[in-house]
């Protein structure tokens, strides 16, 4: 049987919080199930209370003095968090960068009709990055090909930022554009 090529991304599932035993603190701030703080105690007497009641505890705020723990079932804490996140993420807007590509030669209703484009993308959030390619003896007229795009940022109405201004990276010039908030 013949090995993959490409190594397989190893998914290690570390716990979420420290539980039980791994609990290192001396004393711990015990929280109970409804969230009623109960009280100051070493860690060994609230493992046994989370015990007698079939419950885990679960270590919450491990940084604080003395560290926060919560006597409650660990998969279905693991599971709010995980929730969570999933919510947290659905609601994120992903930026994506869309590209304009312009040439030297590209005429003036051609440059309006770009202008609209990349408008368009400005409008819905997303960054542009207009690229120009140079090629030949276009490679000598970099000057008319800065200018050139700095008339077809002149044509965009839409208030955005330059977050790269034009810049020549062998025979490609390169700038991009973010929508201005």
């Amino acid at each position: 049987m013949r090995k993959g090529r490409y190594k397989q991304a190893q998914t290690t599932s570390r716990p979420v919080a420290r539980i039980n035993a791994q609990i290192q603190a001396p004393e711990v701030r015990v929280i109970d199930v409804e969230g009623n703080m109960v009280g100051i105690m070493p860690v060994a007497k609230a493992i046994e209370q989370a015990r007698a009641s079939g419950l885990d505890l679960v270590e919450i705020a491990p940084k604080a003095n003395p560290p926060v723990a919560k006597l409650i079932n660990y998969d279905k804490y693991r599971y709010q968090l995980e929730k969570l996140a999933r919510q947290q993420r659905k609601h994120q807007k992903k930026v994506e960068i869309k590209g304009i590509r312009l040439s030297v030669r590209t005429g003036d209703h051609d440059l309006q009709v770009k202008a609209t484009r990349a408008e368009k993308f400005l409008k819905e959030g997303n960054k542009v990055k207009i690229d120009m390619f140079l090629r030949g003896r276009e490679r000598g007229n970099t000057n008319q090909a800065i200018e050139q795009i700095k008339k077809y940022m002149q044509k965009l109405t839409v208030p955005y930022i330059i977050e790269q201004h034009p810049s020549r990276l062998g025979h490609i010039i390169n700038a991009i554009l973010a929508p201005k908030q």
